[in-house]
């Protein structure tokens, strides 16, 4: 398998779960629970271009051009440099017959990225440690990763299908 083949593979399996992970959210948000805001991701982007990479709180921040877009690009592009951890990690022979475990394994590691780098950094703290409801607060990253891990290998499934 090339290169490009691989690539395209991991953009379409980070694209399919991303979609699946924010459906997660949607239901989470009929529900009532709080979800991520992604124009505070936008932000913070906005404000990094700037050297600003750590804020005490995001939302008081100084808004930004285009925040929301912004948000919700580096949100999708991050699903995608996931799914190419997975890709290189599994495989060629993955892709061609998904298993659920490695792509919830890699799904379920990938939350330290938000509990220990963008949490700090837009002012909630290590491990949601500055917020309300911490422990709350980690579980539902740590249900939302799991989620977007369900969603590579569902991905993957329709793309070994195609």
């Amino acid at each position: 398998m090339t290169f490009t083949t691989m690539f395209s593979a991991a953009l379409l399996i980070g694209v399919g779960a991303t979609m699946v992970m924010d459906l997660w959210g949607l239901l989470l948000k009929r529900l009532g629970v709080a979800t991520l805001n992604f124009a505070m991701v936008g932000r913070w982007a906005g404000h990094l271009l700037h050297g600003r990479v750590r804020h005490q709180a995001i939302a008081k921040a100084e808004p930004v051009r285009h925040e929301l877009a912004l948000g919700w690009g580096i949100h999708y592009a991050i699903g995608v440099l996931f799914a190419m951890l997975l890709v290189v990690i599994v495989g060629e022979g993955w892709l061609l017959a998904p298993t659920l475990l490695p792509a919830l394994v890699v799904g379920v590691v990938t939350v330290v990225a938000p509990l220990c780098f963008m949490q700090p950094a837009i002012g909630a703290g290590f491990f949601a440690s500055r917020t309300p409801t911490p422990v709350r607060n980690c579980l539902k990253s740590l249900a939302t990763h799991f989620v977007f891990g369900v969603g590579m290998f569902l991905s993957a499934g329709l793309l070994a299908l195609a």
